[in-house]
């Protein structure tokens, strides 16, 4: 027996941008795994992708998983920053009421 050819796309669909979705799957992973550079994967794959679909001009699909691959490591770097501002808040603010009531001096 011959092996059997892969299957063709279906006539009428487009094909699904490659960096949409890897756009998607890093602003997941960002979430659990891969913080800082997930997001930055993410953002970067989905700025790529959104700029090839729409000069692809219709002849490639995934301009939603482009999108949201975008909103979600733009949303995780945003909550790393408010994290990190409030980490550097809390932890200056311990610092001064110390400082305030004498136990940290010399």
């Amino acid at each position: 027996m011959e092996p059997q050819p892969l299957a063709a796309p279906a006539a009428g669909t487009t094909p699904t941008s490659t960096l949409a979705i890897a756009s998607l799957v890093f602003g997941i992973v960002c979430w659990f795994a891969l913080p800082v550079i997930g997001s930055l994967v993410a953002i970067a794959c989905g700025h790529m992708a959104c700029r090839d679909i729409r000069a692809a001009r219709g002849a490639l699909a995934g301009d939603g998983l482009a999108v949201g691959g975008l909103v979600l490591g733009y949303l995780h770097l945003a909550t790393l920053v408010v994290a990190v501002l409030l980490a550097i808040a809390f932890f200056g603010g311990i610092a001064v009421l110390l400082g305030l009531v004498g136990i940290a001096s010399n």
